[in-house]
């Protein structure tokens, strides 16, 4: 396609601003529809860098490190709401490290005494955090100084993001019924936002597929704790419950979190799939291409600049 022409990308989570902004500032003339601004899900992330449970792993590789990139450039800018953070990543069953955390700077093995009890292996690195919100305010800025737009509607079917050339689908587990995609699910996650009692590094347990996830992220005055990952669920409500267990089993690691005030709760609802979908279409019945990007699970931040560069190529836009 030729710089000036009219893309439509439709969702204003991570996947989609990151892509938006990615082709206005290619030359596209770049109007994003989304029936909120930025998405639920992407502002509930924690957010960590890292290529968790998700395939295909050649391509997840790729566009993680093009995202790493960026996320460190990103950085140096505290008006983004990156941080570079080093911390711990521990288990309890002596699971090897996986092969992106050993080249993260500051990688190495933890000394027995760096861990919390009742954990058998750690290793320590530095990698960027995200603060969501802050964040995905950036990605509105850059996209706006680009000359993209912005309109906040809900769409009952992707023809009704036209007229134009090239519709961008970043609509993450809309997709179910706007594709349709039935291999498409939703996983929930929860987080729980508390005042930081002085907290600079993050921790992070590796629990596999285990529904109950711990892990605590800083940001400056506040710290996300984490979490859970409960497939198949796509309800957004707060859960007492699950609330109350991430905030013991953090502070079982982290006694300082015990005395904390809780701010606010963050639901999102991850779209998985068995891998995640960057390819481009000729969709007959709306006359025009569709490029999808979604389905990327817990990954959705980890992957986004190296899937919107994916669809800028795609789409030949240089």
């Amino acid at each position: 396609m030729t710089a000036g022409e009219r893309v439509v990308v439709v969702g204003a989570g991570v996947a989609g601003l990151t892509t938006a902004v990615v082709l206005a500032e290619a030359g596209a003339s770049v109007h994003v529809i989304a029936e909120q601004a930025p998405g639920v899900t992407s502002l509930a992330a924690g957010a960590m860098w890292g290529p968790y449970l998700v395939e295909p792993k050649d391509k997840v590789d790729q566009w993680g490190q093009q995202s790493l990139e960026i996320f460190r450039e990103l950085a140096e800018d505290p008006a983004t709401g990156v941080c570079l953070t080093s911390g711990i990543e521990a288990s309890r069953t002596a699971e090897a490290p996986p092969d992106w955390a050993t080249t993260l700077p500051g990688f190495r093995p933890c000394e027995p005494a760096e861990l919390p009890a009742g954990f058998s292996a750690g290793y320590r690195f530095t990698v960027p955090l995200i603060d969501m919100p802050a964040y995905l305010d950036y990605l509105l800025r850059r996209l706006d100084a680009a000359g993209g737009t912005v309109e906040r509607r809900r769409l009952a079917s992707l023809a009704d993001a036209g007229p134009a050339p090239v519709i961008v689908n970043c609509t993450g587990l809309g997709a179910q019924e706007l594709v349709p995609d039935n291999d498409l699910r939703p996983i929930r996650g929860q987080h729980v936002v508390v005042t930081n009692p002085g907290l600079t590094e993050f921790f992070s347990e590796d629990t596999g597929l285990s529904p109950d996830l711990l892990c605590f992220y800083p940001h400056g005055d506040t710290v996300v704790l984490g979490g859970t990952a409960i497939d198949g669920e796509g309800d957004l409500a707060p859960d007492g419950k699950a609330a109350a267990g991430i905030l013991a089993r953090c502070a079982e690691v982290e006694p300082r979190l015990a005395e904390v005030r809780v701010l606010e709760h963050r639901i999102g609802a991850r779209p998985t799939r068995a891998t995640v979908r960057v390819e481009a279409e000729r969709d007959e019945e709306i006359g025009t291409v569709v490029v999808h990007n979604y389905g990327h699970g817990g990954a959705g931040v980890t992957l986004s600049w190296g899937c919107a560069e994916e669809a800028r190529k795609l789409l030949d836009l240089r």
